[in-house]
C-alpha cells in the first residue's frame, strides 16, 4: 500500500505525542488507513482560520482541535475546498486521468487527515457540541482502553458507517435491507445484484426442482453454491433466496465475516447459509461458485479503497485459477465484473479472456447491464469518460473439458 507506515508493533499500539500547556502529552493513535501520526502537532481552536490551517497541513503539521466540534467540521469542509483548487484540468487520456485521480485522492486524504480530534477513554469527544460517538467508535475500533486521537475525517467516516450499519441499505433483489459494517463494501450499486438474481441457474437444477429433464451425467441432488469474498453476505443471501439449499460464503477479513453473519442471521437464513473464513475458496466443490472481486487492478491508498481495488488482479486471478478445482461436474462459475478497468487502460478485454482460457475455463454466456449510479452521469467527475462507457457483466464460466453444449 502506498501510505505512511504505522508506528505500532504486534504488542504495542501506535501512540501520538505532542506538547500542550508546557507538558508532554501522549495518547493512542487510531488510523484505519495505517498512517503514522504527524510528527509536528499544534493545538488549534475556533480562532484558527481556514487559510492558516491550509498552510499548516501543506507543511505536514497536525492540528489537535480544542474548539467547538461543529466549527471543526466546517473547517474540514473549507480545507477540502482549498485542497481541491489545486486539482489538474481534465484530460482525455483515461490512464493519465486515473493516475492523476489516485494521486490527488491520496494527497487529499493525507492533508485533510491532519485535522485531529481527541477521544476520552470511553470514546467521548471532549469538545463543545460534539455528538455521542461511543457506539460508533466501539464498532470500528473495538472496546476503548485509553484516551486516543484520530483524524476528524476518519471520525466522520466512522459516524457515517455507524448510520449505514443502523439503517441498512435497501436491496430490492432481496426485498430486505443489508447492514454494512465499517470497512465492508456497501451494496449500493444494485445492478450487479440484479444480475445474480436473474441469471439462469445451471440446467441440472431445473430438473432437480421439477423442471425439464436433467441432461445425461448431471446430478439432480440439492444444489450447493459458494460465494467467494462474501463481504456483507448480500450475494450469499440472494442465492439462498433463489432456492439454493446450501450456500457457503467466504471472506478473510474479520469485519466482513462478522458483518455477513449478522446479516444472514437478520434475514433468517442461517439454516441455508454458512459463513466461513477462507482465502477465496472453502473446502470442497459446488454446483455454482460466484465471485464479485474488486473491479480495478490497482493498489489501495485510503481506508475506503480496499473493497474497490485489487492489486495486480490478485483476487480475480485467484478465483479464475482455482475455479475448476472447486466446481462439480457441469457446474458453473459466475464472475461479476465491471469493465471500468478496460476503459481506464488498466486491463484489456484480451487479458481477461486470456486469464479465463489459461485457467482451463470457457465462457457459457455473458449478461450485461449499464450502471445506474450517479457518478456514471456526472460530467464533472474526473473519470467521467470511462464511467460513462462502463458495463457490468456476469460471466457464466465452466471447465473447458465439459462436454455440455453451450446454452
Amino acid at each position: 500500500m502506498e501510505h505512511m507506515s504505522s508506528t505500532s508493533t504486534a504488542t504495542e499500539p501506535a501512540r501520538i505525542t505532542w506538547q500542550e500547556g508546557g507538558q508532554a502529552r501522549s495518547a493512542l493513535w487510531h488510523s484505519e488507513s495505517g498512517w503514522a501520526p504527524p510528527k509536528r502537532i499544534v493545538i488549534a481552536d475556533d480562532q484558527l482560520t481556514a487559510d492558516a490551517a491550509y498552510r499548516l497541513v501543506q507543511n505536514g503539521t497536525g492540528m489537535l482541535w480544542r474548539g467547538d466540534f461543529h466549527n471543526a467540521r466546517q473547517l474540514l469542509t473549507a480545507l477540502g475546498r482549498r485542497v481541491d483548487r489545486g486539482r489538474h484540468s481534465p484530460t482525455t487520456d483515461a490512464a493519465a486521468a486515473f493516475r492523476r485521480y489516485r494521486s490527488e485522492a491520496l494527497r487529499r486524504s493525507q492533508l485533510l487527515g491532519l485535522l485531529l480530534v481527541p477521544l476520552d477513554a470511553d470514546y467521548t469527544v471532549p469538545l463543545r457540541r460534539a455528538p455521542d460517538v461511543r457506539q460508533a467508535c466501539t464498532e470500528t475500533y473495538g472496546p476503548a482502553t485509553d484516551a486516543s486521537v484520530t483524524a476528524l475525517r476518519e471520525l466522520v467516516g466512522v459516524i457515517g458507517a455507524h448510520e449505514w450499519r443502523t439503517t441498512g441499505v435497501d436491496v430490492p433483489a432481496l426485498g430486505a435491507r443489508i447492514h454494512p459494517h465499517y470497512g465492508v463494501f456497501s451494496p449500493v450499486r444494485g445492478e450487479y445484484l440484479d444480475l445474480v438474481n436473474t441469471a439462469p441457474l445451471p440446467a441440472a437444477w431445473a430438473a432437480a426442482s421439477g423442471g425439464s429433464e436433467a441432461e445425461p451425467g448431471l446430478s439432480a441432488s440439492p444444489a450447493t453454491a459458494f460465494d467467494v469474498g462474501t463481504g456483507t453476505g448480500v450475494l450469499a443471501a440472494v442465492l439462498a433466496r433463489r432456492g439454493i439449499r446450501r450456500v457457503v460464503g467466504t471472506d478473510q477479513e474479520p469485519r466482513a465475516l462478522a458483518c455477513a453473519r449478522e446479516n444472514i442471521e437478520r434475514l433468517s437464513l442461517t439454516g441455508s447459509v454458512e459463513i466461513v473464513r477462507a482465502d477465496l475458496f472453502p473446502i470442497g466443490r459446488a454446483d455454482l461458485v460466484v465471485c464479485n472481486p474488486p473491479w480495478i487492478p490497482a493498489s489501495a491508498v485510503t481506508a475506503t479503497d480496499f473493497a474497490v481495488y485489487d492489486p495486480d488482479s490478485r483476487m480475480l486471478r485467484g478465483f479464475l485459477s482455482g475455479l475448476a478445482d472447486h466446481l462439480e461436474t457441469a457446474g458453473e462459475g459466475w464472475l461479476v465484473l465491471s469493465d471500468i478497468a478496460e476503459h481506464l487502460g488498466l486491463r484489456s478485454r484480451g487479458e481477461l479472456l486470456d486469464l479465463i482460457e489459461d485457467a482451463g475455463l470457457e465462457v457459457v454466456a455473458r449478461l450485461d447491464t449499464k450502471p445506474v449510479h450517479r457518478r456514471a452521469a456526472d460530467a464533472s467527475d474526473p473519470l467521467h469518460a470511462a464511467r460513462s462507457k462502463e458495463v457490468t457483466s456476469l460471466w457464466r464460466l465452466r471447465t473447458a473439458s465439459s462436454d455440455q453444449p453451450p446454452r
